[in-house]
């Protein structure tokens, strides 16, 4: 019996001295905060952005009804290459290739009056030609039977010749006279001929140049019922069929698009980015993109083209179009080439780009997570006397130097957890640089998130890394 409660006392004993030890843990521990560490490492960091959008030819044209009309007939299919000024559909055209026939054949009357015209012009210059030179030898013979008619009369004043002989000269200096005043008036004749021949002329000249306006006008309506490329490309987009009637539309409306044409030879990748990431997106960064429709593979490219227009993400519209004010999220278009594009590639499939921003190479980083704010006024130490706080409290200055935000890490020093702020380089997927703050080989407290949110400064920590175990349902 006595051995009995020998057993009883001492297994009493035993548990009495356990408890006070695991109290003396417990009171020991109390305090204590349980986070997950890592290292400051050196590694190679890529800042990348992500977004998504679709492929488009760089260079695309709509094809569009300029007249109305029946379309009689399309002369490609969808897929189709095409070359630039080639006829690709018909619309019908009997009242245009009517007016044309008439105004033609109106410009051919026009073009035989002036040549009649112009024809009759030169005879009249050659004519005026003869007239003018036929003056000219009446006024030479005019001019010889002067001399001889004074001549005569010194003669016929010196008894030296008869005066029927003179009465001869006299005759012949008058008739001489009288047919160059016939020349000249002939002369004058033709003159007036001419002009009015000349004006004739001009008047057939600008109805050939008038005629020809018209035709070019009329010849132009014809034109637009031919749908003809402006450019190299592929048939991307045929929604009509012989028969259907077309109308000029406004912005593209159904009724008015017959084909599109897309240039092939650059592809690109036209994706969103997010405002908050357009910063730092440049002309010219190299780009990784996958294309849902071809996986497993990732074509390279360039950015050549960044919007400076936001755009809605709910409406898709220009923040610039939007009459109302709107603090919703907002995209700007980025456009990259693709160095390689696939043949099996086609416009209007969803993509994903990687804008490789920036690199650094053997950069000291550290994980994304770690990275905390506080302010200053949390990381100074309590102060003891309640007037210096009051007087701290009531100066301005000090109260917003303690407000300030700071971003930083905690280090583990000596068991605790000592706040650093650092200043931070470029972000990688997982990891972001550090300039400044942390040294290579630091040990940090990157867990779990609930800690590093209300962790205080100086406080004391354990580390346990090991993987968190879900609970049974």
């Amino acid at each position: 019996m006595k051995r009995k409660w020998k057993w009883i006392i001492g297994v009493a004993a035993v548990l009495v001295i356990a408890g006070g030890t695991i109290a003396s843990v417990k009171m020991r521990e109390r305090g204590i905060v349980a986070v997950q560490t890592g290292k400051a490492v050196r590694q190679d960091l890529t800042s990348v952005v992500t977004a998504s959008g679709e492929i488009k030819p760089r260079n695309y044209v709509n094809i569009g009804a300029n007249v109305m009309g029946r379309i009689v007939e399309i002369n490609v299919k969808e897929g189709d290459r095409v070359q630039r000024q080639q006829v690709l559909a018909r619309l019908e055209s009997v009242q245009a290739q009517a007016d044309v026939q008439a105004q033609q054949a109106a410009l051919n009357s026009s073009l035989a009056e002036a040549s009649a015209s112009e024809a009759g012009l030169k005879a009249m210059d050659e004519n005026l030609r003869t007239v003018v030179a036929s003056v000219d030898r009446a006024k030479s013979e005019l001019e010889r039977a002067r001399l001889d008619f004074e001549r005569a009369r010194q003669l016929v004043q010196d008894k030296l010749i008869a005066k029927q002989e003179f009465d001869s000269k006299k005759a012949a200096y008058d008739s001489l006279a009288a047919s160059l005043r016939e020349a000249e008036a002939r002369v004058l004749q033709f003159r007036a001929q001419r002009e009015q021949t000349a004006a004739q002329l001009s008047v057939s000249q600008r109805r050939v140049t008038q005629v020809k306006a018209t035709l070019g006008r009329i010849s132009d309506v014809l034109q637009k019922h031919n749908a003809v490329t402006p450019i190299d490309g592929i048939v991307t987009n045929l929604p009509v069929r012989v028969g259907e009637t077309v109308v000029p539309g406004v912005q593209n409306s159904a009724a008015s698009l017959i084909m599109t044409i897309a240039d092939m030879s650059v592809i690109t990748a036209e994706v969103k980015v997010d405002e908050t990431d357009i910063v730092n997106v440049t002309l010219g960064q190299v780009a990784d993109v996958t294309i849902d429709a071809i996986p497993n593979r990732t074509f390279r490219g360039k950015v050549i083209e960044i919007g400076n227009t936001a755009i809605l993400r709910s409406s898709g519209l220009a923040a610039s179009q939007s009459a109302v004010s709107s603090q919703e999220a907002k995209d700007f278009k980025v456009v990259v080439a693709l160095d390689n594009p696939p043949a099996e590639i086609r416009p209007g499939l969803s993509c994903t780009a990687k804008v490789i921003t920036a690199t650094r190479q053997k950069a000291l980083s550290i994980p994304i997570q770690a990275l905390t704010v506080r302010q200053r006024g949390d990381l100074e130490p309590e102060k003891k006397s309640g007037n210096v706080q009051a007087a701290s409290n009531a100066d301005p200055d000090k109260q917003k130097k303690a407000k300030e935000e700071l971003q930083g890490v905690f280090v583990i020093k000596s068991g605790q957890a000592e706040f650093h702020e650092v200043k931070t380089g470029i972000t990688g997927s997982t990891d972001i640089e550090v300039l400044s703050g942390v040294k290579e080989g630091e040990e940090i407290i990157t867990g779990s998130y609930k800690v590093i949110r209300t962790l205080r400064n100086q406080a004391k920590v354990k580390v346990d890394n090991k993987a968190p175990t879900k609970a049974e349902s």
